[in-house]
């Protein structure tokens, strides 16, 4: 279909999708920002949230995946994430999610020092993303 752009979603350890898609949603570190054919070439940083893919018209989602951050780049005809981690979002449980937030608040009372608090509540953020996600 002419009106379609490549989309490719990728870990460092799977390719999750690549196939031709009428809009993609990435959640860009500026907002969230839609991708259709003909879009101006971008770079952006992924932060944690969903990708939405829309395979055969713009208003009907067909494909969501979480992920945990990332960097896209848009040029012509394709949409790259390079994503750090990659989840459908039905393979999400709220139960071990949230068994997870509670192991991490508990590493940030025990830590020492700011860096390693700022690290454990940065993954705390991220867990909490996936927790939204999975609502």
């Amino acid at each position: 279909m002419a009106n379609q752009i490549q989309f490719e979603l990728a870990s460092p350890h799977k390719m999750a999708v690549k196939k031709p898609v009428v809009m993609a949603s990435v959640p860009g570190s500026m907002g969230r920002f839609g991708v259709l054919t003909g879009h101006a070439p971008v770079a952006s940083e992924v932060m944690a949230g969903i990708v939405e893919l829309y395979e055969n018209d713009n208003s009907t989602v067909t494909d969501r995946f979480f992920v945990t951050g990332g960097f896209c780049e848009v040029i012509e005809d394709r949409c790259t994430v390079m994503a750090d981690k990659v989840y459908r979002l039905e393979d999400l449980n709220r139960a071990e999610i949230e068994e997870t937030i509670k192991d991490l608040l508990a590493q940030a009372d025990a830590a020492e020092g700011d860096e390693v608090r700022e690290t454990i509540r940065g993954l705390i953020d991220i867990e909490r993303a996936k927790l939204f996600a999975a609502a």
